[in-house]
């Protein structure tokens, strides 16, 4: 598979999610499935009340449909749709609570991880059935960890702790949906060079359809994409570093992710035990809107940021 054949899929899902744009968020509109806002978030994001959420229904429709089309259904591609899909579920479920009862929270914290986890321990399951390798790869040394049992224990913790760093990363217009497109990126070409075609047909659909979305979800945002799409992309992005082999080249990849829910257990635990705040407010993206950037200014640089991260996990990955 080269480059050429890669654009079908990346294209398709583009197409697909420009195209629903347009016919879902009126709908979401006319259904009233508006976004809450937290009262004690930064003031400039009530004026944001009321646009219409779950919108990452549209990336996981065109995900879904251009994946199906251009890869075969493998151990592998089931593998990326249980994950991306049953994640996106437990999001959907916690975005209709949220809009059901007019409040800024959803699913209960326990009830969220206890979605989280048994999608999770599917996906153990399917990788056991495949024969993956219960190994862990050090990014950039001819060497690995082998962790037998453990490994399953890893990739339970590994998914629910970064599907969840995605999730604190969509605050502002355009900045997952960027940063999730470059990460998405750069695991297409880790595929592609580990001649994986499911897994680089898939991450080429994710690329697409979020970048469609962006389309409607850039400053201004017509609409947002909500915890279906933020942890549909989370579970999905985990998945494929799994199945790639690059568990631990995603924490650079998806540094970005990282410094994010980094960001709030630090102001948590800063806050429990001196009384005091690291930051203005957390995630990250939050303070540096607090300090006097503007949205597109801390979008544009997180997006930067998540650029840069990627091209370095790409070189000690020895693709350049």
């Amino acid at each position: 598979m080269d480059f050429k054949e890669i654009m079908f899929p990346l294209g398709a899902a583009f197409v697909l999610s420009l195209l629903a744009g347009p016919l879902l968020i009126p709908l979401l509109r006319a259904l009233k499935f508006g976004q809450q806002i937290r009262e004690e978030g930064p003031q400039a994001h009530l004026k944001k009340a009321g646009t219409p959420t779950m919108g990452g229904v549209i990336i996981m429709l065109a995900l879904t449909l251009a994946a199906l089309r251009f890869a075969d259904l493998t151990p592998e591609l089931v593998i990326l749709l249980v994950a991306t899909l049953g994640y996106g579920l437990v999001g959907f479920l916690d975005d209709y609570i949220k809009i059901a009862f007019k409040r800024s929270l959803g699913l209960t914290a326990k009830q969220k991880l206890a979605g989280q986890l048994i999608v999770s321990i599917i996906v153990c399951v399917l990788l056991y059935r495949m024969g993956h390798p219960t190994y862990l790869d050090i990014p950039g040394l001819n060497f690995s960890i082998p962790l037998g049992w453990f490994y399953y224990a890893f990739v339970i913790l590994f998914m629910m702790g970064m599907s969840n760093a995605v999730n604190f990363t969509d605050g502002l217009d355009g900045l997952l949906a960027g940063t999730s497109a470059i990460a998405y990126g750069a695991f297409v070409v880790i595929a592609m060079k580990l001649h994986s075609p499911e897994t680089a047909v898939f991450t080429a659909a994710m690329v697409g359809a979020v970048l469609g979305f962006l389309v409607y979800n850039a400053h201004p945002a017509k609409v947002f994409m909500g915890d279906t799409g933020s942890l549909g992309i989370g579970g999905g992005i985990v998945a494929a570093a799994i199945l790639t082999r690059s568990e631990l080249l995603l924490i650079l990849i998806g540094g970005v992710f990282v410094m994010e829910v980094l960001s709030v257990i630090i102001q948590v635990i800063s806050f429990k035990t001196t009384g005091r705040r690291v930051f203005k407010m957390s995630p990250i993206h939050h303070h540096f809107e607090l300090v006097g950037w503007s949205e597109w200014r801390v979008v544009i640089t997180f997006w930067a940021a998540g650029f840069v991260l990627a091209a370095i996990g790409l070189w000690i990955s020895g693709v350049f």
